[in-house]
């Protein structure tokens, strides 16, 4: 594995280290560049201070219990570009995000997610 590899792991893993610990929108925020760009399915979020708001409606939104049910699925990186793919038991099956990191900090990333019924 390149350098280039390892520092995109390293970087989806504090990111997903700061999720799964519940250490708040700051913490996630805290990997991306300051003008990194996030697509989700509803928009596009620019910037450090939409993503974190993301992020602090993402966590409000999630149920309880979803944290203790998160199963990573698929975690690999090949160069600058970083992939999981995950889910929250039954109310969110799949869940998909791909990254770009340059210079130890995520610049670019995708979200999506299927919810089931509720």
């Amino acid at each position: 594995m390149n350098t280039t590899t390892n520092q995109t792991l390293s970087v989806m893993n504090r990111h997903l280290h700061a999720f799964m610990t519940n250490q708040g929108a700051a913490a996630i925020a805290d990997d991306y560049d300051e003008h990194a760009v996030l697509h989700a399915p509803d928009r596009v979020y620019r910037g450090v201070d939409e993503i974190r708001r993301f992020f602090e409606a993402f966590l409000g939104n999630l149920p309880e219990r979803a944290l203790e049910i998160f199963r990573m699925r698929t975690q690999e990186a090949h160069g600058e570009v970083g992939y999981i793919v995950w889910s929250v038991g039954e109310l969110i099956p799949l869940g998909t995000d791909t990254f770009l990191v340059k210079d130890g900090k995520i610049v670019q990333q995708t979200y999506a997610a299927y919810v089931g019924a509720q």
